[in-house]
C-alpha cells in the first residue's frame, strides 16, 4: 500500500491513475491518505468518479484536522481510518459516510482501549455513519479478534450497496 497524494507523486501520473479507475467502474477504489495539505493541493484538479472512495487516518484527536480537508473532497464516499486508534476521538462525522476502527499490531504494538471503538461506534451512530471495526490488535492482527461487545461490525456505506446492485446482480435460479 502507498500513498498517492505523497509529495514526489507527479500530478499527471496521479490524474492517469484517475482515469484507470474512472474506465473501471465495476471495481471500488479505497484510496486512504495521511497527506491532508496535498489532498487539498490535488483534490480540485481532479476527476471524482463514483467507484473512487477516499479516506484519511485519524489515529488519535490530534489528526482530526484531516477530517475538514476531507470534507472538502468531492469523492462519492469520504471515509475515516481510525487505525491503528491511539488515543480517544472526538468526531465530526458530518459529511463522513464509513469509519473504520481498529487497534495495532506487531511485537511494539500500542494498546487500544476498548472504550474508545465503544465512543466511536456511539458517535457513528448518532450520525447515522457506517461504522467497521477491523481488528482489536495484539502481536497479530488476529491475536485480539474483532468482537465488539459479542459482536461483528462489517457496516459498509450505503454506496456500497448501491455498487453491488448495478455491478452484482444476483442470479436467478
Amino acid at each position: 500500500m502507498s500513498d498517492l497524494f505523497h509529495e514526489s507523486m507527479p500530478l499527471d501520473y496521479l490524474q492517469e491513475i484517475f482515469e484507470v479507475m474512472r474506465e473501471c467502474p465495476r471495481h471500488v477504489f479505497q484510496i486512504l491518505t495521511k497527506r491532508e495539505k496535498r489532498l487539498a493541493e490535488l483534490a480540485p484538479r481532479l476527476t471524482w468518479p463514483e467507484n473512487v472512495w477516499l479516506g484519511v487516518s485519524v489515529e488519535n484527536q490530534k489528526y482530526t484536522r484531516r477530517i475538514d480537508v476531507l470534507r472538502e473532497v468531492p469523492a462519492h464516499v469520504r471515509f475515516l481510518s481510525c487505525e491503528p486508534l491511539l488515543g480517544p476521538l472526538d468526531l465530526d462525522l458530518t459529511g463522513i459516510q464509513w469509519v473504520i476502527t481498529g487497534g495495532e499490531s506487531g511485537r511494539k504494538h500500542r494498546p487500544i482501549e476498548e472504550q474508545w471503538v465503544l465512543d466511536i461506534r456511539e458517535q457513528c451512530r448518532e450520525a447515522g455513519v457506517a461504522f467497521f471495526h477491523k481488528q482489536w490488535g495484539g502481536i497479530t492482527p488476529k491475536s485480539r479478534g474483532r468482537l465488539v461487545e459479542g459482536q461483528t461490525y462489517d457496516e459498509m456505506p450505503l454506496a456500497w450497496a448501491e455498487h453491488q446492485a448495478r455491478f452484482m446482480p444476483t442470479a436467478s435460479i
